[in-house]
């Protein structure tokens, strides 16, 4: 039998084991509290945000280390694709869903799903095209065809963390929510595409495999989807039916959190978009589990999933300014100063191609299709703004670089090398650079006496008289509703589908899963 110093010391050689491990979670939790303290400091700043300086912050503690370990190392912990798909985004995407204003999202719904699946292809396929154009022009080859259009997915992805930052969703509520949409959905579009692209057995060369891409991508979409809005309405069914009665709190918030972090599991078990997933969840929970909790819980439920989205935001940001100073991946890739430098220009102007080529036509056809009717038409300057959000890169292009580039966090050859070195660069360039002239572009472009005049042009609430057909009226009368119906689906589609809708929810859905309480004007569920 061992002895109790025995005991003590093997107690002492395992608590010494992990030590390596405690000193890093320990600075990265003091140099988070850093950030948040002095990103609330410059929050009024003309040209830094929250993320300009998390990211700068990063670039300061990444030469500290680097200096301190002699030019060997920049960073504290390793970067894994896993550890950001798996733990730091699904808390972001699900706030997101969560907080997101149901009204205007769905109100826009069709001009943000053209942004954000359309324009997404679109600008994928520019810069795929440009790549194979350009990047040998500049010395850069290497690549294979399938990874070009990897490339392309990969950096059609937005991050519109600092336009949200200075963008006001009471103030601008169209503005808002074309970004905020544009940028969610545009994430699942190119996690989604890249998975359709990777696949094995596909080859990019003929035309019935393109076409097979295209197919599974919108099976992954529509499958993610009912998965997301079953796990949703199965959460908000069991909070309604099971009484917590005392400390119902703890239960109810727990029951959220695991339930949807379930959904996005289970969509990347069964390689689905989990992005796309947990986001809908989301919005389904909100609309109507969230209903179905104590009013402590609501309270908590909101700034928890907040919390835990701004904690898993300010890592990744701060990660990016120590990654860019990694000195394995500068050693790997031997490509010259002018050759990456042409490889990094030639990628920002794609990417600003690729948006101008679907922002500014989607919102012209848009603005002509609303002309005859009272909706906020898109401005030339609100285009201008939505351009400008999508033009940085931010954790989604790092994480799916590292997919396709790398194992483990590691490049396999130069070539890939080169590609992380200069995604990083990127990214960091978009994200310091682009993100500083945001909030001075916005308050140019849309000065605070044109922002009360959208908030109070979108604060309208239009009525549809569209009754369903009632056993209790005559056959005549319901063929004049059903002819009258017919027409104003035809004349303004997403009015009416959204009236429709409006009242299947109220008589079927909410009685059974929950929701707000029932009013005169039941537009308050989107609001």
């Amino acid at each position: 039998m061992e002895s109790y110093d025995d005991l003590i010391i093997k107690s002492s050689v395992r608590f010494r084991s992990s030590y390596p491990l405690v000193v890093p979670i320990s600075v990265i939790v003091a140099v988070l509290c850093l950030c948040i303290l002095i990103g609330h400091l410059v929050k009024k700043s003309r040209w830094l945000n929250e993320s300009t300086v998390t990211v700068l912050i990063g670039c300061a503690i990444g030469t500290i280390i680097l200096f301190w370990s002699k030019g060997t190392n920049s960073h504290i912990l390793r970067f894994n694709e896993e550890l950001f798909f798996i733990y730091l985004l699904p808390p972001i995407i699900f706030n997101a869903g969560f907080k997101v204003k149901k009204k205007q999202f769905f109100r826009n719904f069709s001009t943000i799903v053209l942004f954000g699946v359309f324009g997404c292809f679109l600008s994928s396929g520019i810069i795929a095209a440009g790549s194979w154009l350009l990047l040998p022009l500049v010395g850069f080859t290497g690549l294979k065809t399938r990874e070009y259009f990897a490339l392309g997915a990969i950096f059609s992805s937005t991050d519109t963390v600092s336009t949200l930052q200075v963008l006001n969703a009471n103030e601008t509520p169209l503005l808002y929510s074309l970004v905020f949409g544009e940028g969610v959905v545009n994430d699942a579009t190119s996690v989604v595409l890249l998975k359709a692209i990777q696949r094995p057995d596909i080859s990019i060369a003929d035309f019935k495999s393109v076409a097979q891409i295209f197919a599974d991508f919108f099976y992954l979409f529509s499958m993610s989807t009912v998965l997301g809005v079953f796990v949703g309405l199965l959460t908000a069914y069991a909070l309604k039916k099971i009484y917590f009665a005392e400390h119902s709190t703890d239960r109810e918030i727990a029951l959220l959190v695991l339930m949807s972090y379930l959904s996005y599991m289970l969509a990347e078990l069964l390689n689905l978009s989990g992005i796309l997933t947990v986001f809908l969840c989301g919005i389904i929970m909100s609309h109507y589990a969230y209903h179905n909790v104590s009013d402590h819980s609501k309270v908590t439920a909101r700034h928890a999933s907040a919390t835990m989205s701004f904690i898993a935001e300010t890592f990744i940001f701060l990660y990016l300014g120590m990654d860019v100073l990694d000195i394995e991946k500068w050693n790997q890739s031997n490509s010259s100063f002018g050759t990456s430098l042409g490889i990094q220009i030639a990628i920002i102007l794609l990417i600003c191609l690729g948006r101008a080529a679907f922002v500014f036509p989607i919102s012209a056809l848009t603005n002509y299709m609303n002309k005859n009717y009272e909706r906020t038409h898109i401005t030339f300057k609100s285009q201008i703004i939505i351009w400008w959000a999508g033009l940085m890169r931010g954790a989604v292009t790092i994480a799916l670089a590292f997919n396709q580039f790398t194992y483990k966090g590691e490049a396999g050859d130069f070539v890939h090398a080169t590609l992380m070195k200069d995604t990083l660069i990127i990214v960091l360039f978009t994200t310091v650079v682009l993100g500083s002239i945001t909030k001075p572009l916005v308050r140019l472009l849309v000065p605070h006496h044109e922002l009360n005049n959208e908030s109070q042009q979108n604060t309208y609430i239009e009525e549809l008289n569209l009754p369903l057909i009632s056993l209790k009226d005559s056959t005549s009368t319901n063929m004049l509703r059903a002819k009258n119906s017919l027409t104003m689906l035809i004349k303004r589609p997403i009015y009416t589908i959204h009236d429709f809708w409006r009242r299947f929810d109220d008589t079927y859905m909410r009685p059974v899963f929950g929701g707000p309480p029932l009013s005169g004007n039941s537009l308050i569920i989107l609001s």
